[in-house]
């Protein structure tokens, strides 16, 4: 049996692996500055999604990773958050 980190190593030698996971690290970073955000302001999912005038469930889908949130959707989670979004090209 494999720890997940040695299952994560071993997965990622595969160049296609690699290519897809750094492909999502984008994602899954604001994903998880999202969720950190939420967890330290003490707000439950569905308290974010009233603040922004939605439902639980969207707020839910956006953290699984299986909704592609739009830019203006993105901005009011920022600002219930009290945070900043911020977009770039590098």
């Amino acid at each position: 049996m494999y720890s997940y980190t040695q299952f994560k190593k071993k997965f990622l030698k595969n160049p296609a692996n690699l290519r897809a996971y750094n492909e999502l690290e984008t994602e899954f970073s604001l994903i998880e500055a999202i969720i950190e955000k939420r967890l330290a302001r003490g707000f439950t999912q569905a308290m974010l999604a009233k603040k922004i005038g939605t439902k639980q469930s969207s707020i839910a889908r956006l953290e699984s990773g299986t909704y592609n949130p739009s830019i203006a959707f993105l901005d009011k989670i920022a600002q219930a958050l009290d945070a900043h979004l911020s977009i770039s090209l590098l």
